[in-house]
């Protein structure tokens, strides 16, 4: 019960230079065994602050091992940043977690096969801060994207009135009105154009430089070379998600502001193979750690054994004699 107590009342302080606070050592050790006590992270993490749950979330998510199961046992009302990015969560799940984070300002959704237009509507409802958005990375997530267009849009609620003036702000403002960034690896011409028609109030992909991006700082959500969790797991060994020899395979964002290439069939096997590789990767570990474990208690077992009987053995001469 040490490693919980230690990390419900300590911070990552890390100082760059200085070695690592005993709280991310902890953290790191749960998380190199985290799929040997998923089944009761629920009661472990009661006492943990936010950002250690996010921290845990952002490492099973690096570990291939993020689902609803998982996330919802660490959800925590005062997140302001959620990454699922390639993971399991499906919409259920993300609706429900949206409704407990309203304050929600950046979601990295991308590569998520089981995310539907119906998910992405449900973060739009509650999460009404939300300013940035990452999407798409793999041809479903991507189809996702497209049908989801129409969520951003905003809409005019009242069409009874006269004029403009007489609306009112919630009349006018209905979707994704907070939203400023997305983020689209290999956007598509018309989906480009649809955004920038009817929805050019949200830059899409944009380059960060040191003047700003049409005048305004980008936000550091909205760099595509940085993970959306990487903040919450910068003072975290990242051997920590390098458990059994398993590394997570790294993406790169492709993000232009060119149109993007259409996959063929062949590509698109040759990325569901990588990917579903990539998930079982874990299971294969622990089953690999399994059997190492099996073994050496059989050989433990085998040796008390064989000691036992030459003990027995002995006892038995020195009786007879």
């Amino acid at each position: 019960m040490l490693l919980p107590r230690m990390i419900a009342f300590t911070g990552f302080r890390r100082e760059k230079g200085r070695p690592p606070s005993l709280v991310s050592l902890c953290v790191g050790v749960l998380g190199r065994h985290l799929e040997d006590v998923i089944g009761e992270l629920r009661e472990i993490s009661v006492g943990f602050p936010a950002h250690i749950k996010l921290a845990i979330v952002a490492i099973a998510r690096r570990r291939k091992l993020l689902n609803d199961d998982l996330i919802l046992s660490l959800v925590d009302s005062s997140w302001e940043i959620l990454d699922i990015s390639g993971s399991d969560v499906t919409d259920t799940c993300l609706a429900e977690v949206s409704k407990i984070c309203s304050r929600i300002r950046a979601v990295d959704i991308s590569r998520c096969f089981q995310i539907t237009p119906a998910g992405v509507s449900e973060l739009v409802q509650h999460c009404k801060l939300l300013n940035t958005l990452r999407w798409g990375g793999c041809p479903r997530s991507n189809y996702t994207a497209r049908r989801s267009l129409g969520i951003l849009k905003p809409e005019l609620m009242d069409l009874e009135g006269d004029s403009w003036e007489e609306l009112d702000a919630a009349e006018i403002a209905h979707g994704a009105e907070s939203l400023r960034w997305l983020l689209w690896p290999m956007i598509d011409k018309d989906s480009q154009e649809t955004l920038a028609t009817e929805c050019p109030r949200i830059i899409v992909n944009p380059k960060p430089s040191p003047l700003g991006f049409r005048g305004l700082d980008v936000p550091i959500e909205a760099h595509a070379d940085i993970a959306l969790d990487d903040s919450v797991v910068k003072d975290i060994s990242p051997t920590t998600w390098a458990v059994g020899g398993f590394a997570p395979r790294s993406i790169s964002p492709c993000i232009s502001g060119t149109p993007g290439i259409e996959l063929s069939m062949a590509e698109r096997f040759r990325l569901a193979f990588l990917d579903r590789d990539t998930r079982l990767a874990p299971k294969r570990a622990k089953n690999a750690r399994q059997r190492q474990r099996r073994a050496e208690r059989e050989m433990l077992m085998s040796s008390t054994n064989a000691k036992a009987i030459a003990l027995a053995s002995r006892a038995t001469k020195s009786f007879h004699g």
